[in-house]
């Protein structure tokens, strides 16, 4: 692995020759992962690979938060623990397949109901109603067959690999399809009033 300042660590990521900088942020976070997770006896290599790759799409969703304050791989195996953890919360949620998520999208695609709250007030369950007709709405409206088809699967909790060997691409390429589709979505939904972290909170139990 490449030893690079921070500087040479977000330039490279954010260039269009991204690709060796990337999968040494991938085996970094892999190996890093593996110690955090030590004591975790579920979780398994690829277990370690999946939470990696789902790390990487964040941590480049969030180049611009970076501050220079520690180093950049430091402040990188901090997003990779709380995106594991998160993953591991979520487990329950990944018996859903991508071709069930394809077909609800064309029937009218609705999020897992465990994503709201079980007993939520009419106020509340009315808001959270709507913010999903929304997000379903820019979903449709917005992104790409394939962004979209790419974000389904990665809701669904498939593998990247899996979802760019059905997709019939590669992992780096599957990287910058669902970061332009998660920053289409943002962009759109800041401009409609409805920040993603709104979303968020309103299905917060």
């Amino acid at each position: 692995m490449t030893d690079r300042t921070n500087e040479e660590w977000l330039s490279e990521l954010r260039g269009p020759e991204s690709a060796p900088a990337l999968d040494d942020l991938r085996a970094r976070l892999v190996r890093g992962l593996g110690y955090a997770l030590a004591k975790q006896s579920n979780v398994t290599e690829a277990d370690l690979e999946d939470f990696a790759q789902d790390a990487l799409l964040r941590i480049l969703d969030k180049l611009d938060t970076f501050r220079g304050e520690s180093r950049f791989t430091t402040w990188a195996q901090k997003v990779a623990v709380r995106v594991a953890y998160s993953e591991l919360r979520r487990r329950r949620w990944r018996d859903v397949s991508l071709q069930e998520l394809i077909e609800r999208q064309e029937e009218g695609y609705r999020p897992p109901s465990e994503l709201a709250d079980s007993t939520p007030s009419p106020e509340v369950q009315a808001t959270q109603q709507m913010m999903l007709s929304e997000v379903e709405r820019f979903i449709a409206d917005e992104l790409t067959d394939r962004q979209r088809e790419a974000l389904m699967a990665k809701m669904s909790g498939m593998p990247l690999e899996e979802v760019a060997r059905r997709m019939d691409t590669n992992r780096n390429a599957l990287y910058k399809l669902l970061h332009d589709a998660r920053m289409r979505l943002r962009e759109r939904m800041t401009a409609a009033g409805l920040p993603p972290e709104a979303v968020l909170a309103a299905f917060e139990g």
